[in-house]
């Protein structure tokens, strides 16, 4: 795995920006509270930038991340998010920015700051189901939500905020289960993470899983910058 390398920015400020299907966070690592505006189906990438920048014009950072809700190769959007508007493919964060800017697929970056070492798998319950992995250290983007799961539904089908609506909260708790268990399995984290804004639903916790913070979202953000410890995964 290839190491990333760049100076120690702790005396930096970091914007860290959290894309959802239903909102945009945003926060800095130097005490700014954090500020959120509603997103949607017809947000572009594009426009995005444009509410984020009005949002915190008063605001000084050098750096940011961004988590985005879809695959990400060198800081660009490799496909359309499933909840938000066009224009996100290839998209030049860092050029819309006027600064460098990091982008991760946003379960990624949630997962980060979660970590605590070893083989974790995280898991996003929210609008849909995002997911990634960091062994290790070496940190590994993954789209699980869109696999087959049953019949010719999706993981994220069932686990995803449609699927808590349509199943309730009783029935849905069960997949989470049943879904953690066949992940566990496969994968063999050593503990599994639940985040997302729907974890907070979930009653008795799966073997092996704890909850997350959708704070740590944030904090996830602010340590894609200081790469000691952790590694990016090679992508061609």
């Amino acid at each position: 795995m290839k190491k990333t390398t760049g100076k120690r920015t702790r005396q930096k400020t970091i914007l860290a920006v959290d894309v959802g299907g239903t909102h945009v966070k945003v926060m800095t690592n130097k005490g700014h509270t954090r500020c959120e505006f509603a997103s949607g189906p017809d947000m572009s990438a594009k426009e995005m930038v444009k509410e984020v920048k009005a949002l915190t014009k008063d605001w000084s950072y050098n750096l940011v991340s961004v988590g985005y809700p879809g695959p990400v190769v060198h800081d660009r959007p490799l496909a359309e998010p499933h909840n938000l508007g066009h224009g996100w493919i290839g998209f030049d964060f860092a050029k819309a920015f006027g600064r460098p800017t990091k982008v991760v697929n946003d379960a990624l970056m949630q997962a980060l700051g979660s970590y605590q070492g070893g083989r974790m798998l995280f898991l996003g319950l929210g609008t849909g189901l995002g997911s990634a992995m960091i062994v290790d250290g070496i940190l590994e983007p993954m789209e699980l939500g869109h696999l087959p799961y049953r019949k010719s539904e999706t993981f994220e089908d069932r686990l995803g905020a449609k699927g808590l609506e349509r199943l309730g909260k009783k029935k849905w708790r069960r997949e989470v289960a049943d879904v953690v268990k066949q992940f566990i399995a496969a994968l063999e984290p050593d503990y599994v993470v639940l985040g997302g804004g729907n974890a907070e639903k979930l009653g008795r916790l799966p073997r092996k899983a704890r909850l997350g913070d959708n704070a740590n979202a944030f904090k996830g953000g602010f340590k894609l910058w200081d790469t000691r410890g952790t590694k990016r995964r090679r992508t061609k």
